[in-house]
């Protein structure tokens, strides 16, 4: 694949992926709620599920996954209700002030990527943009292996770097408050966040 070609697409992709979105909103969430505690999986599972979508538009088949429609419906509700599960969970979370600072994880590494992964199958965001722009910014039906290979270096790069910038922003305003009354409203927004994110999902 060319420089150019895949600077464009560089591009486009890394505006995509900085758009705030359910997906950028979830991280958010997670980062204010739990600082960095287990957010290597929850990113992971953005980067695979991006890749996912990326290697289904390559590989031409998104005929073949319009046609099991149903499937990615289902997977786009039950991340939705892991996301309002989530949600619950944060509104009536009890902090202690000197908690704030443990980050102890309250999932697994795997719960916090399969989470992560649904949520970007579901999320009609990135569905979009590989299914239906992806084939206007590079023309798959001549992409070489190498070209492939290039330009999943390029996603993984660019969404890693994205999502890590928010959550470490997001982490680094959460330390600015030392109570737990503050914790508290932190959970609790970031538990709004979370359900707002899920019904964006479930309604489009």
């Amino acid at each position: 694949m060319t420089f150019s070609g895949l600077l464009v697409f560089a591009i486009a992709y890394a505006v995509a992926v900085a758009t705030p979105g359910p997906g950028v909103a979830a991280v958010l969430a997670r980062a204010l709620a739990r600082g960095f505690s287990g957010m290597p999986a929850f990113i992971l599972g953005f980067v695979m599920g991006d890749l996912a979508l990326f290697t289904i538009a390559a590989a031409g088949l998104a005929v073949l996954a319009q046609s099991y429609a149903p499937l990615f419906l289902a997977v786009k509700y039950a991340g939705a209700l892991y996301l309002l599960y989530l949600a619950w969970r944060l509104w009536n979370s009890a902090p202690e002030a000197e908690t704030i600072a443990a980050d102890v994880p309250s999932e697994s590494g795997f719960s916090l990527f399969m989470t992560s992964l649904t949520l970007t199958l579901g999320n009609p965001k990135p569905i979009i943009f590989f299914v239906a722009l992806l084939p206007t910014i590079v023309d798959l039906n001549t992409l070489s292996l190498l070209g492939f290979a290039e330009i999943a270096v390029v996603i993984a790069v660019i969404i890693s770097l994205t999502l890590w910038t928010y959550a470490f922003a997001a982490a680094r305003a959460r330390k600015l408050f030392s109570s737990s009354k503050a914790l508290r409203r932190i959970n609790r927004g970031t538990g709004l966040v979370l359900a707002g994110t899920a019904i964006l999902i479930a309604t489009r």
